[in-house]
């Protein structure tokens, strides 16, 4: 027997049996990272051909494609991705902050837990889109509603993750900031928020996700510019191949934001990663 590393992957084999070129291919996860997706499209695409799919609501990638070209030549694409960014930028930035800060409060203080934490948990479960008609009616139907509807969304998941990360913090790091006679400020800023990390981009990445489903849906409301008005306006003209480029258009949004988000994790709180 012998053992085979294929792609970080170690296949063990026997002497005589090696794997063939084929078999190595098909243990390589690099390579099918990139195969399954093409593979996935070329069946999407016989099956709408075959007429197995109906093109009417499930266009081909090809049509897909071609809609995604003609907004990108026209400069289209730009424009409503630029919107949405910003939308979730300011939206994320200002539920993130307050998110953390909060929940480093509440997470020291059991007093403010007690008094607080209790109406937090109970308007938690609110779909935050159900709230965007009240922000509207706050803060009006301009750019402003949408950056609270957003912050709403991440604030909670931020929120919740960093008060778990600072109450799941071993006491002894606390009584040695004590024992040293720490101001309130250097137990938040040595103890409390280095030790929540980890919490903390888990709720960051919630956010992130939820900030981009709630974005979508708020942008269906008093603008002509987002990806998520581009999906809404397909959908009131049948277009669905640019509803269909709308939500690609979301979903490579999402996963470059969340990539972001990891390499900087990775950068701030390396002990992660290394199990430390």
């Amino acid at each position: 027997m012998s053992i085979e590393a294929v792609d970080s992957v170690s296949v063990i084999v026997p002497e005589d049996e090696k794997p063939s070129v084929l078999k190595r291919l098909l243990y390589s996860s690099s390579l099918m990272r990139v195969v399954s997706p093409i593979a996935i499209l070329l069946l999407w695409e016989l099956l709408v051909r075959t007429h197995v799919l109906d093109a009417r609501f499930v266009p081909a990638p090809s049509s897909v494609i071609s809609s995604l070209v003609e907004m990108t030549a026209s400069g289209e694409v730009f424009t409503h991705l630029a919107s949405t960014i910003m939308r979730v930028v300011i939206g994320f930035s200002l539920g993130a902050f307050f998110g953390v800060a909060l929940g480093l409060l509440l997470g020291l203080s059991s007093v403010l837990r007690t008094l607080i934490q209790p109406l937090l948990a109970a308007i938690y479960p609110i779909p935050k889109i159900a709230l965007f008609p009240l922000v509207m009616i706050m803060f009006g139907i301009g750019e402003t509603s949408k950056y609270v509807i957003v912050a709403l969304a991440v604030f909670f998941q931020v929120f919740f993750s960093t008060l778990a990360g600072v109450v799941n913090i071993d006491k002894t790091y606390l009584d040695v900031a004590s024992n040293f006679r720490a101001s309130l400020w250097q137990s938040y800023r040595t103890v409390a928020f280095p030790g929540a990390l980890p919490y903390i981009f888990t709720g960051l990445q919630l956010g992130l996700g939820m900030a981009l489903i709630t974005v979508v849906i708020a942008e269906n409301f008093g603008t002509r510019y987002g990806v998520g008005f581009i999906v809404w306006r397909s959908y009131q003209v049948f277009e669905v191949a640019d509803m269909f480029v709308g939500l690609i258009l979301i979903a490579v949004l999402g996963y470059l934001a969340q990539l972001a988000l990891l390499a900087i994790e990775k950068r701030v709180v390396p002990w992660k990663g290394s199990g430390g």
